[in-house]
């Protein structure tokens, strides 16, 4: 190996330990070096994106001579991609940036019959045509008939495609968290959470987002990063079966994103926009770009804010005001026809206040966050002939998380509290790409380095948090004198038998002092990968294997096979597939430093309450897939499969004290099982509709073995964690009348996550007033209130129940088969508008009206949840969106 990559790659002892590392990937590790070596040594240190590919090729008359100005059209009816070009001069054209699918491409050109054929892009190797027309009735206008049966997919992997039309088209609650409203609403088996969260597949943020061959493994929503902005976003494609071997860490959900480009628009493109809503909602959305087939650039502008920022734990909005900022530039440079550099360019920042209840309200709480994020990305590609494509791409992306406390620490409940959080992600993709007959071969090696630094600190102001005594009826006493629960029963009261004793020290109501937490350190991985794609007859096998080598807080290594098969019944129209697949889960690193923390400075050994504390590890995966997808000609195509995923332990996070601290915890293991399934459907007399839908059972067993413990190590026995739900589908209709206005309609069901906190009514009964009101409890007809709640009721199941919480009848309640779940909710959006209102060319005025929640349904998304608390629903919300296409 080279002697200067081990030395950076060794593992460097810190006060945070070692607990594991298995196997060996020293041959691995070698070559990678080698390869990197050679690459950092090259002319250019620029890299290219591998998630989407390029179709170009000459349109010719009969006898050879190019023929100047034909039409050339690719079409994809169930994703609804479409793009036209002209041939040049000398008759060639090109495609760039195509998503992976299969095409149907027609060429038409005056004097010549129409050509048509279907066009399959699955690599990045570009697509190379030669296309005579021959000599016929003039035309210069088609329309494409191409049904799904046509378009049928022969891969192995399932997965959701979504293009720029539907992107524009959908309305979202808040510009911040548009991503992850779409990535919700488009792929099966996603669970909706508040703040911009989604759980895929029974996971609790399993995901991985690559952009322009760019992977993002870090979470993205409102409380740990600025998501991507949607007027960047060309398409993505949406991943959910077992991954290839190019794909690691976490994969229960890839998303392959492609960036708006400007390369080969010869006139400035572009859209200004803006939007406006209820709720204080308000958004300024402007993107051009321009270029020649020799370079492009693509520039996106979006500021947005809202009243209502986040999901709030009260259906009232309480300081929930809230802004964010995006700058985004895409660069492409063609010096020549076989090497292509660009650059990605971005800066986003987000402010927003901390939502509160009404009892935080009435102390004054004023709590804000911030949060700031970069990212450079350069790359560069280089075909080798037509069949050999390299491509590089180093990249550095900045996350850095504050959040502030009120300006009396006293305002704030039940806890002040001040943090922040740096996550600096250093890396480099290489990867060649080879096409030829029924191969298509992929290799790479990727390197990441993040660099941690967490810091905060934390003192009580709640003095019936952790009271040292109680008053005889059992009430907290809040005299600040007793720090002693020996000094209790001179004093007339009752030592408190829940008392955490190592808090009284920083319990500023008891003359404490604040506690403080920093700590930084660095973290790399190195892997490798190899696959092939092999179409034999109606078979199509993809064979892989990976290898990971973590080194961070905790050690591991690991080679990981996949396997693929699918198989296209012919006389059906039908594609069956199997996989399989071994994965190494590298821990989250939001968190991490806490969570892993030991020690002088760690939090067990400051008294905070928990079992104990032990480091975080890599998590090992066996994933099995099984699925179908099935063409009914013109009415679409749909999509099934079954997942199994058996972890050697199971991830999720927890929180200090109901406080934005956040740490990723480990369960001994779990087992996740369940479906998804897609239809769509394309356009038939103006409509077009799709729906996903999809179930999870999210078994995780105990005890809880990573991270800061909180939990019994006696409990060992199975349990349905907060981020399982049985069933959600999103489906959605669109109409357009002829090429003109259209009207949209967007059904969303979830049957509830697990709300753990309310297993029986006496829980319930143990709530405080605002809790009790939030969930709905009622006894009768009474119902508990802010001023009145709930002491007792003698009435029996279900008229002693919740209406926003499911609760168990009682002696039924099991953690693992019937857990208390959230209660499932139907939600409505609605839209209508038109793309071109003054119906003028080639400037187009665009309006769309939309009503978010139609039925102005109250919900929750989650309630007293470990990781994130409660969150409710967005009311009925109004929007107007008016733009201009130039």
């Amino acid at each position: 190996m080279n002697a200067a990559l081990r030395r950076y790659f060794h593992y460097s002892a810190s006060h945070f330990g070692n607990t594991e590392a298995v196997g060996s990937l020293q041959p691995i590790v070698a070559g990678l070096a080698l390869v990197t070596s050679l690459l950092l040594l090259g002319p250019c240190a620029f890299g290219q994106n591998l998630s989407s590919g390029t179709i170009r090729g000459s349109v010719l008359d009969p006898s050879g001579a190019a023929v100047k100005g034909a039409a050339v059209e690719i079409q994809n009816p169930v994703t609804g991609y479409s793009r036209t070009v002209q041939a040049d001069d000398q008759g060639n054209f090109e495609f760039p940036n195509v998503p992976f699918n299969p095409y149907h491409l027609s060429i038409t050109a005056a004097g010549f019959e129409v050509n048509q054929q279907d066009v399959d892009v699955r690599t990045a190797v570009p697509i190379e045509l030669k296309i005579s027309l021959k000599i016929g009735t003039a035309s210069t206008t088609v329309t494409v008939q191409a049904e799904a049966n046509d378009l049928l997919e022969t891969t192995p992997t399932a997965h959701t495609d979504v293009g720029e039309a539907l992107i524009k088209a959908l309305p979202v609650q808040n510009q911040s968290t548009g991503f992850a409203e779409l990535v919700t609403n488009a792929a099966p088996g996603v669970a909706a959470d508040g703040d911009g969260f989604y759980h895929p597949l029974g996971e609790h943020a399993d995901t991985s987002i690559v952009l322009d061959n760019q992977p993002i493994p870090d979470q993205q929503s409102k409380i740990f990063s600025n998501q991507l902005a949607l007027n960047t976003i060309q398409s993505f494609e949406l991943v959910t079966g077992a991954p290839p071997a190019e794909y690691g860490d976490r994969t229960s959900l890839i998303i392959n994103t492609t960036s708006r480009s400007g390369l080969g628009q010869t006139k400035p493109t572009g859209d200004l926009s803006a939007e406006y809503g209820s709720l204080g909602s308000w958004a300024e959305l402007f993107d051009v770009g321009w270029g020649s087939q020799r370079w492009g650039n693509f520039l996106a502008l979006d500021s947005n804010g809202s009243s209502r920022y986040l999901d709030p734990p009260e259906f009232t909005h309480l300081h929930d005001k809230g802004n964010g900022e995006t700058i985004f530039d895409h660069i492409d440079f063609r010096p020549t026809e076989r090497d292509t550099l660009h650059l990605n360019l971005s800066a986003q920042r987000s402010w927003f206040q901390q939502p509160i209840t009404f009892d935080q309200q009435a102390t004054g709480q004023d709590e804000r966050s911030q949060i700031r994020s970069m990212n450079i990305a350069p790359g560069y590609t280089h075909l080798f002939g037509s069949n050999l494509l390299l491509t590089f791409n180093p990249y550095y992306r900045l996350d850095w998380f504050q959040f502030f406390p009120s300006r009396d620490p006293f305002w704030d409940s039940p806890a002040t509290v001040r943090q922040g959080r740096r996550l600096n992600n250093i890396g480099a993709r290489a990867d060649l790409s080879y096409s030829r007959s029924r191969h298509e071969i992929k290799g790479g090696l990727q390197l990441s380095h993040w660099l941690l630094a967490e810091d905060f600190y934390l003192g009580l102001t709640d003095p019936t948090f952790n009271p040292v005594c109680l008053n005889p009826d059992g009430s907290p006493d809040t005299d600040p004198i007793p720090t002693n629960p020996d000094a209790c029963a001179a004093l007339g009261f009752e030592a408190n038998p829940n008392l955490a004793p190592g808090l009284v020290a920083y319990d500023l109501t008891r003359g404490g002092s604040l506690f403080t937490f920093g700590a930084h350190t660095d973290i790399k991985e190195l892997s490798a990968y190899l696959e092939d794609s092999i179409k034999l007859g109606n078979w199509m096998i993809k064979a892989g294997v990976r290898g990971d080598h973590y080194n961070g807080l905790t050690r591991a290594r690991q080679i990981e096979p996949r396997l693929a098969f699918a198989y296209h019944v012919s006389s059906t129209n039908t594609v069956l597939r199997a996989s399989y697949a071994r994965l190494l889960l590298a821990p989250f690193n939001e968190g991490l430093l806490l969570g892993s923390s030991t020690g002088a400075g760690g939090l067990a050994g400051s008294g905070f309450g928990g079992f104990g504390q032990s480091p975080i590890v890599s998590q090992r995966r066996n994933q099995f897939n099984t699925g179908f997808e099935q063409a009914l000609g013109r009415y679409g195509v749909v999509d099934g499969e079954y997942f199994w995923k058996f972890s050697s332990r199971g991830s999720d996070f927890d929180t200090l004290f109901s406080t934005p601290i956040v740490f990723p915890t480990l369960w001994r293991k779990s087992k996740i099982d369940g479906f998804g399934i897609r239809f769509s459907m394309p356009t038939i007399k103006g409509f077009t509709a799709y729906s996903v839908l999809g179930h999870a059972r999210s078994r995780y067993f105990g005890p809880e073995e990573g991270g800061l413990i909180f939990n019994s190590p006696l409990a060992a026995g199975a349990f349905r964690i907060d981020h399982d739900q049985a069933f959600q589908q999103t489906t959605n209709l669109r109409y357009v009348y002829k090429k003109g206005p259209y009207a949209i309609l967007t059904w969303r069901y979830d049957s509830g996550l697990v709300a753990g906190s309310v297993p029986d009514l006496a829980s319930a009964l143990a709530l405080d007033a605002d809790q009790q009101a939030v969930i709905g409890l009622h006894c009768g007809s009474t119902l508990a209130t802010l001023t009145s709640p709930i002491t007792s009721c003698n009435l029996p199941w279900p008229q002693f129940s919740a209406t926003r919480v499911r609760i168990p009848k009682p002696g039924t309640e099991n953690d693992d088969t019937n857990p208390p779940r959230i209660v499932p909710r139907h939600l409505f959006d609605a839209s209508v508008g038109t793309d071109n209102l003054l119906h003028t060319e080639p400037y187009h005025v665009t309006l769309r009206l939309s009503v978010l929640n139609l039925t102005n349904k109250e919900a929750l998304y989650n309630f007293l949840s470990t990781f994130s608390g409660t969150h409710t629903v967005t009311p009925r919300t109004w929007q107007a969106h008016l733009g201009l296409v130039f």
